[in-house]
Formats: C-alpha cells, sequence, structure tokens
C-alpha cells in the first residue's frame, strides 16, 4: 500500500468514554488518522470533542442512534472500527459492517495487539473479579514485581499499551487485566497466560439474551489462557467441571462434592492448604465475608503459579484492604455502621453483602433493575434486615415483589440516594439495627454515570448525615 492510500484510510473509534478516548489516542500516536464517532451530545462531550481535536483526532457527535448510514461517507476508506465495550457487539450496525469484511474490534483487541509480549492475568466472572484483580496486582506489586492493572477495572487497555510504548524502556514484569463479558466478546484473540474464574451468576441477560450465551463468552477466555484458575465453591461453574478446559480449582467448602479437586483450600480452623502443604492463616485477610475468602485463594493460586514463596504472599496480604464501593467500611456511629457497596449491581452480588455484614441491617437499593432470578435476594433480605429503603427508577417495582413475598420489615420508596440515606438513619435507630448497607442490586444508570460516582454520592451524604442525633 503506498504512502498516499495510507493517509486515506481511515481507522474509526466508536465511543467518547474512557476506553474510546484511549484507543483514539493510540492510533493517533502511531500515527494513524483517526475518526471518533459518539452518538450522544453534551456539555461534557463537546469538551472532550474539542480537545481531541486540539491534538489532530477528528469527532463527531452523531446526537442520535448507532446507525449503519453514520459510515457511509467513510466505508470505502474505513481501515479499522475499534469500538467501546458500552456498545452491544451484537448492534445490527456492527453485523452490517462484519458483514462487509471490515476490520470490527474491541478496544481491548486493539490494545491487545501490542501487548502480546508481556506475561498477562486475565480475570472474569459475574462477581469478585475486581477484587481478584486489585488484590493480585497489589500482592505481585509488593514483590517488587512491574505491573499494571486494566482492563474493566483501573487503566483502559489501550492507555497501558500507549504508555507502554512511550516507556518501552521499563518493560512490564505482568500485566493484570479484569476482563467483562463486554470486552471479551469483542477480542476474541485474547490469550492470558493465566485465567482465572471467580463465579457465574445471571447478569447482563438483557444483552448476551441467556445463560448459555452468557457463559461461553466467560469459558472462551479460560479456553485460550495458558493456565486457568477456578472458583469450586460456585456452583454453576462446578456443575460444569467436566465441559470446563482442565485447570487448578479454589475452594472454601471442605463439605462440597467438588473438594477432592481442590488444589487450595481452607481448612475448618480457618488455614490455608495448597494440597497437603499448610500455607498461612486466613485471619490475615482484613476484609469481611466468606467471598473475600474465596478470592483470596484464586490470587494465592495465581501468584504461587507466577512463582512467588507462601511467605512473600503472606506479608502482602496483611496490607490489602477493600476496593472502594464493594463493602468498603466507612465508620460507625453510635453502634451504626456504614457500608458501601455500590458495585452490587445485580441481585447476588447484593446477597453476598447482605451475609458480610453485621445484623440486622438497613438496606438501600435500586437504581435499574437487571434481569435475574429476584427471590434469593427476597430470602436474604428477610433473614438479614430491619428495613430497606428503595429508590431510582425500580424502586416501586421492586417494592411490589418485597410486598409480594410478604416481607414483614418496613419497606420506604424515595425518590433519590439522599432522601434514602436520611430514611435509612432514622430507620436503623428506631429498630436498633447495626448496619447500614448501601448494596442497591441494580444498575447506577438512572441517576449516575456508573457505580463509582453512585458510590462516591453515598460516601458523602454519609460525612454529612451519619453525626445528626
Amino acid at each position: 500500500m503506498s504512502k498516499q492510500e495510507q493517509s486515506n484510510q481511515i481507522h474509526i473509534v466508536l465511543g467518547l468514554g474512557c476506553s474510546g478516548i484511549s484507543a483514539a489516542k493510540l492510533l493517533k500516536t502511531e500515527g494513524k488518522n483517526v475518526l471518533v464517532l459518539e452518538n450522544n451530545s453534551n456539555k461534557n462531550l463537546l469538551n472532550i470533542s474539542n480537545k481531541l481535536k486540539s491534538e489532530g483526532i477528528n469527532v463527531i457527535l452523531l446526537d442520535e442512534a448507532l446507525h449503519i448510514n453514520n459510515f457511509t461517507p467513510w466505508i470505502e476508506s474505513v481501515c479499522s472500527i475499534t469500538v467501546s465495550p458500552g456498545i452491544d457487539w451484537e448492534h445490527i450496525a456492527l453485523k452490517e459492517l462484519r458483514g462487509k469484511n471490515i476490520n470490527v474490534q474491541g478496544e481491548v483487541a486493539l490494545a491487545w495487539e501490542r501487548l502480546t509480549h508481556i506475561p498477562s492475568v486475565g480475570i472474569t466472572g459475574t462477581n469478585g473479579k475486581t477484587t481478584v484483580t486489585n488484590m493480585l496486582n497489589h500482592i505481585l506489586k509488593l514483590n517488587n514485581l512491574n505491573t499494571d492493572m486494566g482492563g474493566n477495572v483501573g487503566k483502559a487497555l489501550s492507555k497501558i499499551a500507549l504508555e507502554n510504548m512511550k516507556n518501552n524502556d521499563q518493560e512490564l514484569d505482568w500485566l493484570v487485566l479484569e476482563l467483562s463479558s463486554f470486552q471479551i466478546e469483542g477480542s476474541p484473540k485474547v490469550a492470558p497466560t493465566i485465567g482465572i474464574w471467580t463465579t457465574f451468576t445471571p447478569d447482563h441477560l438483557e444483552r448476551h439474551n441467556d445463560m448459555e450465551s452468557y457463559f461461553k463468552i466467560k469459558r472462551s477466555l479460560l479456553e485460550k489462557s495458558s493456565i486457568r484458575i477456578y472458583n469450586s465453591d460456585d456452583q454453576y461453574l462446578s456443575s460444569k467441571r467436566k465441559e470446563l478446559p482442565k485447570g487448578i480449582w479454589v475452594g472454601t467448602n471442605q463439605q462440597s462434592l467438588y473438594s477432592q479437586y481442590q488444589k487450595f483450600w481452607i481448612d475448618q480452623k480457618g488455614y490455608i492448604f495448597e494440597d497437603k502443604k499448610q500455607l498461612f492463616h486466613s485471619s490475615i485477610l482484613n476484609i469481611p465475608g466468606k467471598h473475600n475468602l474465596q478470592n483470596l485463594l484464586l490470587a494465592i493460586a495465581a501468584a504461587r503459579e507466577i512463582g512467588l514463596d507462601d511467605s512473600s504472599i503472606a506479608k502482602s496480604i496483611k496490607s490489602f484492604k477493600s476496593i472502594p464501593h464493594r463493602l468498603e467500611y466507612l465508620g460507625n456511629v453510635n453502634n451504626l455502621s456504614f457500608y458501601n457497596d455500590s458495585k452490587a449491581t445485580n441481585f447476588d452480588s447484593s446477597i453476598t453483602a447482605l451475609k458480610s455484614v453485621p445484623h440486622p441491617i438497613i438496606l438501600l437499593a435500586g437504581g435499574i433493575q437487571k434481569k435475574g432470578d429476584f427471590m434469593p435476594w427476597v430470602k436474604q433480605i428477610k433473614q438479614s434486615t430491619n428495613g430497606i429503603v428503595l429508590f431510582g427508577l425500580s424502586a416501586n417495582n421492586l417494592k411490589e415483589e418485597l410486598l409480594i413475598s410478604s416481607y414483614i420489615g418496613e419497606i420506604i420508596v424515595k425518590k433519590n440516594l439522599e432522601e434514602a440515606t436520611i430514611a435509612s438513619i432514622n430507620i436503623a435507630r428506631e429498630t436498633n439495627s447495626r448496619s447500614i448497607l448501601l448494596s442497591p442490586a441494580c444498575a447506577s444508570f438512572d441517576q449516575y454515570k456508573n457505580y463509582e460516582e453512585r458510590g462516591d454520592h453515598f460516601k458523602n451524604l454519609v460525612k454529612k448525615y451519619k453525626l445528626i442525633k
């Protein structure tokens, strides 16, 4: 291809979030002709657009739903289309573009091509993946390994690729990557050195349609991993053991039918074992919940595969703290504890939180309800709470389902999180509850940009109101 032909080739990036911006900058640094298409339009996006234009990156704010016609002016000159994970991989426009043999790829796929020489850990799962990612990265860094953390948490992978390109004299030892189902499906060539599957429960079914499709996407990452680590405490994963690629299994439940397959396990006294070798006591982990013991075992298994000894791992774990917005302890006032679990965007994740903090609880929940089995959540609410304060788009629907289930605790609906927080404090004092827990069981996009913004708002509200008598 001549230089003139190359200069006419356009690399289109879809989406103006963190992933899209990073992908555009990566391509521009490589000398590519880059165009970003964003279907929304607002003041913030306009500011971002102007900044990118000043860096030589073209941006168009479409202000309309994505359609195949959006690509018509460039259909003959487009070289690749990089898709942000928030855009449905099965969108009709993307299907039509693939049908024209145009290279359509996820943002992670774009970055991966530039990072394949670096050993990597790819961590996926419905719940637990963010904690495992942070915990493993913490262990590796404290053992003097040069790591970077990204994907679905931390940095966009394209940002890591760009930084690595600019700092190629400081070669990374390991990449620690959290990979969502959205990222995996658009990046079929991603093949980590170590793959970890934390849990599998219903989530994102409004995008993946059914559990089997969702399962296949997650499984594909493990199939391409050289070393595989699974959580045998997860009933669904254990039931599929014979269908999954062979790997290392970890688990906390020695009464499980699958305990015989566990390489890393915890005995009744709380000691962690690797096969028959006792490593150290699980109490060195200073964050609550049985699920975090599962996360711990997964991180230990990966660290051992990377080559760390058990004493170095133990020393690192002692200083690990809970990640923001996941069972984040905010403090105690007059024997009432506050917990921020804004990252709980589905029922299963919220159930885990309800099991983990001191009972009885006043629960704050609501937002955009996802598809999934509602009843196990209700069952746990009945066991753990004195009351529930609902807010956001799905509040009234959740209230109706709770009433149908004969929940006897107090149910209050408020317009927003601030009103709900004030109400929860009053109910907690009236009922002698021990904890106020924000664990919404719903997505945040009705009132917030993301779960982080929702969690930060709650933390500010707790600071503002928790001393009110």
